[in-house]
């Protein structure tokens, strides 16, 4: 706990000031439908979306349905609501005030009353339908959402070999249910939010509460009640907002569309925030060895993992590294090559008019508009574009004697490397500090490098998420973290939770035993 109190108070996360209670009274319903029907059309003017369907119950008494189109599920205002309302309570003896009709009459399960026309604008805008019943100063709101949404996929940028195969969508009900699949347990809670003056979008913030540390919880629940908007439309805003150090390049909060990947991280004593409209959660606090873990390692079994693990920590340094070092090295330290070699790339260079540096800048912001290209255009253009680009440019460039043919080969596997790292948000920090270690390395040659990795590492030392150190189990040590880092321990070896977390219930099983047969007679 005392690595999370001293560093809670350096945190430069940028939030709005609470908000100051309203001294607005809010508008009470009226007992004369007339009159209601009359404000709801003024606040509602121009609201091509917003129905308004008066109904007369038991023909004698008038009533007005109020409902969005396209986002409320009409077979069950039809078939539950209006049929049970106008049908079957004809030859019934009963009332029609909203008391009696929410707690014994209408078979929905989400039926709540209300007194204030606010309440009942925000359920009619999202997706619940509102009865207002002449002489009386309640209104029914029937939570009643539907309207085509995107169905149940498997995620598009975390693929799999062996994994679970489906992904978050863009509804938060949804997402929440995915989650609670595989969380069978009264321990995992979520805490609602509204934020977004305009869009009101609904944001959960979910933890395994005996496994969580509260201090955590307090300082997310603090930094999301702080936050002062007119739209939130993707967890991207959240993001920005609540991260200790929002002028870093690196991530410090992680997002997933795996509801396995979010569930292994809630389990291990961090917290997700879900956000409707988004298939993306975003989990914390997070370490950098995180992006560097797939949910495959988990899967397969662990000397696989461990070589895929050590193979993708062995291409950041080729994405961080290798065009600095071919700049170094064909600038400044030739001596370092072998003579063969360096009359190799001298001849290769000949006619080349730019120096190393103006090369590779060309040549790197060349493939990153492919990239690019490739991303925004329809998927089966943008992957010919991507090929074919590459392809016709690198060789054009090279007959033409802009650019060298081994500069290209570094390009080419810089950007093999980068592909490697399984979080995009940690791949595009890398590629984006390639610039500045290509111009050290051009200027100052190794001594260059040294210098800009120096940096780097200041400042992944100093960085924090949510008050843990962003090196944690390395830097600090940790002993049970540090297994899981550069090497996965068997399943069966993996007792306790990482202590950076502060976590009070570490241990994840009863037993640091391995689970073998029973010896048998052979045949």
């Amino acid at each position: 706990m005392g690595i999370w109190r001293k560093w809670l108070g350096k945190n430069t996360y940028k939030t709005a000031n609470q908000p100051a209670d309203s001294q607005s009274v809010p508008r009470i319903i009226s007992i004369d439908l007339t009159e209601n029907h009359s404000y709801l059309k003024d606040v509602f003017a121009n609201c091509s979306d917003i129905s308004f369907k008066a109904v007369s119950i038991k023909q004698q008494t008038n009533g007005l349905l109020v409902y969005t189109e396209g986002i409320t599920d009409k077979n069950i205002l039809n078939e539950q609501l209006l049929r049970v309302l106008f049908l079957e309570f004809e030859n019934m003896n009963f009332t029609a005030d909203p008391k009696m009709l929410a707690y014994q009459e209408i078979p929905i399960s989400g039926l709540t009353l209300t007194e204030t026309h606010s309440e009942l604008i925000s359920a009619v805008l999202e997706g619940s339908v509102a009865l207002l019943i002449d002489g009386y100063q309640q209104a029914l709101v029937a939570d009643v959402k539907g309207g085509e949404r995107r169905a149940i996929q498997e995620p598009v940028t975390e693929g799999v070999i062996r994994g679970p195969r489906e992904g978050f969508t863009e509804s938060i009900q949804t997402n929440m249910a995915l989650i609670r699949f595989k969380l069978k347990t009264p321990e995992y809670k979520t805490i609602a939010f509204v934020i977004g003056e305009k869009t009101k979008t609904k944001v959960i913030l979910a933890y395994i509460d005996s496994v969580v540390d509260p201090s955590i919880i307090d300082e997310v629940k603090s930094r999301l009640q702080r936050i002062q908007i007119d739209a939130i439309l993707e967890s991207g805003y959240i993001e920005e907002f609540i991260v200790d150090n929002p002028y870093s390049l690196f991530p410090q909060l992680q997002y997933s569309e795996r509801p396995d990947s979010v569930v292994s991280q809630l389990l291990e004593g961090r917290f997700a925030i879900l956000t409707d409209g988004t298939p993306f959660v975003l989990t914390g606090p997070v370490t950098i060895w995180q992006f560097l873990q797939a949910s495959e390692d988990y899967y397969e079994y662990y000397f696989i993992a461990n070589l895929l693990r050590w193979l993708r920590i062995g291409f950041v340094f080729v994405t961080l590294f290798l065009p600095s070092l071919y700049v170094a090295v064909t600038t400044i330290h030739q001596d370092m090559l072998p003579t063969p070699l360096i009359l190799s790339i001298a001849a290769a260079r000949e006619s080349i008019p730019f120096p190393a540096l103006v090369e590779a800048f060309i040549m790197e912001v060349s493939f990153e508009a492919l990239r690019e290209a490739g991303v925004r255009l329809p998927r089966t253009i943008g992957q010919a574009v991507s090929i074919l680009g590459a392809l016709v440019i690198g060789q054009s460039a090279v007959q033409a004697g802009i650019v060298s043919a081994p500069m290209v080969i570094i390009v080419s596997l810089t950007g093999i490397a980068s592909f490697c790292i399984p979080r995009y948000n940690l791949s595009i920090s890398l590629r984006l500090l390639r610039f500045p270690m290509m111009i050290m390395a051009a200027v100052f040659g190794l001594i260059g490098m040294v210098i800009g990795t120096l940096f780097i590492l200041v400042h992944l030392c100093q960085l924090r998420s949510f008050g843990i150190p962003y090196l944690s189990g390395l830097a600090p040590f940790d002993k049970q973290a540090s297994m899981d880092i550069l090497v996965r321990k068997p399943w069966w070896n993996m007792v306790y939770r990482p202590n950076f977390l502060f976590s009070d219930n570490r241990k994840r099983m009863k037993e640091r035993t391995k689970v073998s047969p029973e010896p048998t007679e052979k045949w």
